[in-house]
């Protein structure tokens, strides 16, 4: 993401995230809770038939997030083609990273969503280095496992300790809601996030952005279930400085003005080798006529249950 010129000191940025991820150690103490990936229980003690088990989510994997209360490694490869009349000149970037989320209750985790390495060969940008730090905490106050209704909400920080040659170096504030409902074999899901940037201006503007995604998956066979997903950027507000004309979806927060929506598809699948692993791959591209920095995208992850 760009960079905030004058963001927070640093002990009380890393302290806020030392403070969420602080609470993992409470994990050895903490009960397990139900996990989506197959034959796991839920809390009330009964195994939940394979197929009325839902997939997590396989596109956008900075801002998707589910309803349910898990305790998992992922493990994400992206490569991002930008437009070729996108504002930095077509290109690609690729990212590694992993993700960790741990249940300290049957209701409540620690998710950490973002952190890892990237790599931008675009004609305006030609840099790598490491991504922005960013974790939170999930409350699930629905589990209704008899209708197969869930609901949580969250919030996150995420820490400006990337570089703002690659588009990082941002500090914000992430407020979020999901819902996931099941009929048997079909699951449905949707989450929406609201960014609010923290800090002093950003030299490229920085702006509040929303974002929704909506999951549908179906229970094929024990080993893979195939996957569809929408997913809308929004900007709220021409941000704090002149802001930039075009917007960085979840790429990055560049300002942009209001009315710079952008509305992807991703197709894929989850295939289950075993109980506690499954591995993902899903291709996105834009719905919408403005682009900006979406060319398409290929996402490939992995999921360990523990």
């Amino acid at each position: 993401m760009a960079a905030i010129q004058n963001y927070l000191q640093p002990a009380s940025r890393a302290g806020v995230l030392l403070l969420c991820l602080g609470a993992l150690n409470l994990s050895a103490e903490a009960q397990h809770a139900q996990t989506v990936l197959q034959g796991d229980p839920n809390p009330e003690g009964l195994a939940l038939p394979a197929e009325r088990q839902a997939v997590h989510p396989l596109t956008s994997p900075y801002y998707h997030e589910d309803a349910f209360i898990t305790s998992d490694v992922r493990a994400w490869y992206v490569r991002h083609e930008f437009p070729n009349n996108s504002p930095i000149g077509g290109g690609d970037a690729t990212v590694f990273a992993v993700q960790a989320r741990v249940a300290l209750t049957e209701s409540v985790q620690i998710v950490a969503y973002k952190d890892g390495f990237i790599d931008i060969e675009s004609g305006a940008v030609d840099e790598s280095g490491v991504n922005d730090l960013a974790a939170g905490i999930k409350w699930a106050f629905l589990q209704d496992w008899e209708n197969d209704t869930h609901a949580a909400v969250g919030i996150g920080y995420e820490v400006g300790l990337g570089g703002d040659d690659v588009l990082q170096d941002d500090d914000e504030i992430r407020l979020w809601g999901s819902w996931n409902q099941a009929w048997n074999r079909f699951h449905l899901g949707v989450n929406v996030n609201f960014m609010i940037p923290v800090g002093s201006e950003d030299a490229l503007g920085d702006s509040d952005r929303l974002s929704w995604h909506v999951h549908a998956d179906y229970y094929a066979n024990e080993q893979w279930s195939p996957v569809v997903e929408i997913n809308g950027y929004q900007t709220l507000d021409n941000g704090d400085n002149t802001p930039l004309p075009f917007s960085g979806v979840d790429v990055a927060n560049l300002g942009a003005g209001d009315g710079e929506d952008v509305i992807t598809a991703g197709y894929g699948f989850e295939f289950r080798s075993s109980e506690d692993l499954a591995l993902r791959v899903a291709h996105e591209s834009p719905l919408t006529d403005n682009e900006d920095l979406f060319g398409h995208r290929w996402t490939v992850s992995a999921v360990w249950g523990f």
